[in-house]
């Protein structure tokens, strides 16, 4: 289905002939209209909306994979009913709380037309009626002006530009004022309560017949650059860092951005903590993620779970099940996590951070404790799970994740409802954010032991915060960092050139029969370079499946060596044009079956099966092959590593072709073979750390193909992106 058909707005005018479903936290509806002597199938967010109305609607036609043929509603006008028909109809339908189809007809039969203005201006009349007595004509005439008045409020706030979802949740909020509060402040609607964002408040404010105070747009400029420092992973923003953008952005300086300040602190929209001498500005619910944090880690310090010995015999029963002979660190982490109850195990590639944990497991299981495996991925999941031979969930499985009306991530495991198991080992942990971290902590039973994993020298976590750096550098939590690289693993190029990479060490670029490779390139000859690796002699030379094996990794999506030009070359590929291939033009993007794809935004809603198993939530960084695109009924269906999914059209766009990839999104991944493009890359990119991220994903061979002179700026820049965060300072302030 081509986005232009799609998006086409249409008209379509008729009577509400019934409502087939409503969610009334939501405004969702399913209804029948009859258009035409038609009778249509519609869906979309109305605020009220009955039998017996005439409406008219705008919107596009869309199918559904099982309802089929739909007309999608975006914004709809109403008229009152105008014929006896029409007027029993509504009525009838229960709209008005005590008038039912019996009293209904008793009002139709005794007023016809006029009906309704007998209803909103001369309700004793309705007294006239057997049955009905003054006191409920009066009630019945109340609620009817109550419904009509929300319908104008509703009315209202469309004409201000806000979608039909965007009213109800705004009428839900500040009720029948709403109108005149939005008039008074449209800043009012920044944020996630309503969900519109600074720009679009700032077009409301345009049309408004008086500009409303200027206070209130700077309050509203200064929570959008902290929310949008939170997207760039910051937990928070130094005061004096708010000025200047917030001069770019809304045109004030400092006096009147710190008067905004105050009043948002003040208010509780925003909190203040001097952290080291310096003020912080953070947003309440991650001020509120990292406090907890920091509070639920130094009440495990504090009062730790229940002492168990650790006798030597029963480590060599360890070394003997799993045929391993531990070197000092691994025995020492092993010893450490029964005995202290909570642990970060550290270390690079090759230096056994799988064969301590495996110790961990078989220690936990010698003392019969209940052990919980989780990761931040589902293919981090399913790789714990292959070395350890154990059940691994993602950790919103963990959790058992469900979303709120708002689409929230709200998580069902909490202090209310803990978690079933008395020891939980967390995997790849640099790449949890400070919200998810927060929310397993507070699932954790009394007593319980924790045991994290992860490497502190890979990139930061997608999300906020910079938990697993934080902890270490507090130095509170046991850490054990394995540093051995072990003989079999220095067999490995990959190996060593991380470690290399990792001490600011050119990485060995000319060895020509091991498992790392590198193809001097320019800009211009390396998607086409890519290409051909990809889809001829890696798998003729080594058996991989371009698919299934090989990952592309580059630093940034622009640029002839990015994701976007370099996954144009792969699909004419790998998954060129065919007759029996069908496509689908998501704005821009062509998507085609068969293709490699990967979801780029949390959905909660999306439904899979797998087997006999099916559930619903699809994640950021979920990788999958493009299986079916049904345009009929506006249907994509994508299998995610045995997890089938089925995505209404609207939902691809949270879909990007994934033959390659930025390293940012490859965390938590490891592939078979990586390909990483290391050419043309921006200033700002060239850090140790990416390189580094992007070497560790390989399990068995690593080819990159660009230009020494950027693989030696990355080596040599250690100079990691700043991120602002308090954990730490949480963790240390009462240790002082």
């Amino acid at each position: 289905m081509q986005e232009n058909e799609k998006d086409k707005t249409e008209e379509l005018r008729g009577g509400v002939e019934g409502i087939t479903f409503r969610k009334e936290d939501t405004g969702f509806t399913v209804l029948e209209l009859n258009s035409g002597g038609e009778l249509v199938t519609v869906v979309g967010v109305f605020s009220q909306i009955n039998e017996g109305e005439e409406v008219c609607l705008k919107g596009h036609w869309d199918f559904h994979r099982t309802f089929g043929r739909q007309f999608r509603a975006e914004l709809c006008e109403w008229k009152l009913p105008s014929t006896a028909g029409d007027l029993l109809k509504y009525l009838s339908s229960g709209v008005i709380k005590g008038v039912g189809p019996s009293t209904a007809l008793k009002i139709v039969e005794k007023f016809g037309d006029e009906s309704f203005e007998v209803l909103e201006n001369e309700p004793r009349r309705l007294a006239r009626i057997r049955g009905i007595s003054l006191a409920k004509a009066e009630a019945i005439s109340a609620r009817f002006k109550e419904q009509f008045a929300a319908r104008e409020v509703m009315i209202s706030l469309e004409r201000f530009g806000m979608t039909a979802s965007e009213c109800l949740k705004a009428f839900k909020l500040f009720g029948r004022d709403a109108s005149e509060t939005i008039k008074l402040n449209p800043y009012i609607l920044c944020g996630e309560s309503v969900g519109i964002g600074f720009e679009r408040a700032d077009a409301i404010a345009a049309a408004m017949p008086e500009r409303p105070d200027n206070i209130f747009r700077t309050m509203a400029g200064i929570v959008h650059i902290i929310r949008h420092n939170l997207s760039n992973g910051h937990t928070c923003v130094p005061r004096e860092k708010i000025y200047e953008p917030s001069l770019a952005l809304t045109g004030v300086g400092k006096a009147e951005a710190d008067e905004a300040i105050e009043q948002l602190v003040s208010g509780k929209r925003l909190i203040s903590s001097k952290l080291e001498g310096r003020e912080f500005l953070f947003l309440p619910h991650i001020f509120n993620a990292e406090k907890d944090a920091a509070d639920h880690i130094k009440a495990i310090l504090r009062f730790p779970p229940p002492t168990m010995s650790t006798l030597d015999e029963e480590i060599k029963l360890a070394e003997k099940k799993n045929n391993i002979v531990y070197e000092e660190k691994q025995r020492l982490a092993v010893k450490t996590a029964v005995e202290k109850g909570l642990l970060i195990l550290t270390g690079g590639p090759g230096t056994g951070k799988t064969t301590a944990l495996k110790g961990i497991i078989s220690l936990f299981e010698q003392q019969g404790l209940d052990i919980a495996l989780a990761a931040p991925t589902g293919r981090a999941a399913k790789r714990m799970s292959d070395v350890t031979g154990r059940e691994a969930k993602t950790i919103h499985r963990f959790l058992e994740v469900e979303w709120d009306e708002s689409d929230r991530p709200v998580f069902q495991r909490n202090e209310r409802n803990p978690i079933e198991a008395n020891a939980v080992i967390l995997d790849e942990l640099s790449m949890v954010d400070i919200y998810v971290f927060s929310s397993l902590l507070k699932a954790l039973p009394i007593g319980c032991r924790l045991v994290m994993v992860g490497d502190s020298d890979q990139l930061p976590p997608v999300g906020a915060g910079n938990v697993l750096a934080d902890m270490i550098s507090s130095g509170l939590l046991p850490t054990v960092q394995l540093t051995e690289v072990f003989r079999q693993s220095m067999e490995s190029l990959i190996v060593s050139n991380a470690h290399s990479i990792v001490r600011g060490e050119m990485p060995e670029l000319n060895v020509k029969d091991r498992d790392f490779f590198f193809m001097e390139r320019e800009v211009c000859d390396t998607a086409e370079t890519i290409a051909e690796l990809c889809s001829s002699r890696l798998p003729k030379a080594y058996g991989y499946s371009s698919l299934d094996d090989i990952q592309v990794l580059c630093p940034s999506r622009k640029g002839g060596a990015g994701t976007a030009c370099i996954n144009r070359a792969l699909q004419e590929r790998l998954n060129p044009r065919g007759a029996s291939k069908k496509e689908a033009d998501i704005r821009g993007t062509l998507f085609r079956e068969g293709d490699k794809v990967m979801q780029i935004k949390n959905n909660y809603n999306i439904c899979w099966e797998k087997e006999n198993e099916s559930g619903t939530g699809v994640f950021n960084g979920d990788i999958g092959i493009l299986k079916a695109i049904d345009t009929k009924k506006g249907m994509l269906v994508v299998d995610f590593d045995g997890r089938v999914a089925d995505y209404p059209l609207e939902s691809a766009l949270e879909l990007e072709l994934a033959y390659a990839i930025t390293v940012h999104k490859s965390q938590g991944n490891e592939f078979e073979a990586v390909i990483m493009s290391a050419v043309g890359v921006a200033r700002q990119l060239l850090y140790r750390n990416l390189l580094y991220t992007a070497v560790t994903r390989a399990r068995s061979m690593m080819i990159i193909v660009g230009c020494r002179g950027q693989i030696s700026a990355m080596t040599k820049n250690d100079k990691k992106s700043k991120r602002y965060s308090a954990l730490k300072s949480f963790l240390t302030e009462q240790y002082e």
